[in-house]
């Protein structure tokens, strides 16, 4: 049993790193799986095949660090 008041912090299934101009990928963390350079048609296939039912719309699930659903070009 824990005294703090404190709420714990969200932990998200999935958190997609800052955008990045130099490159066509964004790093990744899926929860349990670790962090991957993905790109823009391989993200939603690989995070639905480890989360099968996630919506990639629902901030509590997906963190954007900045740029939601952007990627470099």
């Amino acid at each position: 049993m824990s005294d703090s008041t404190e709420p714990e912090p969200p932990h998200h299934l999935v958190e997609v790193a800052p955008f990045s101009a130099d490159t066509r990928y964004r790093l990744v963390r899926l929860m349990g799986v670790g962090w991957s350079p993905m790109d823009e048609e391989e993200f939603a296939a690989r995070v639905r095949s480890v989360f099968v039912d996630i919506d990639l719309n629902d901030p509590e699930q997906v963190q954007w660090a900045d740029r939601p659903g952007e990627w470099p070009r």
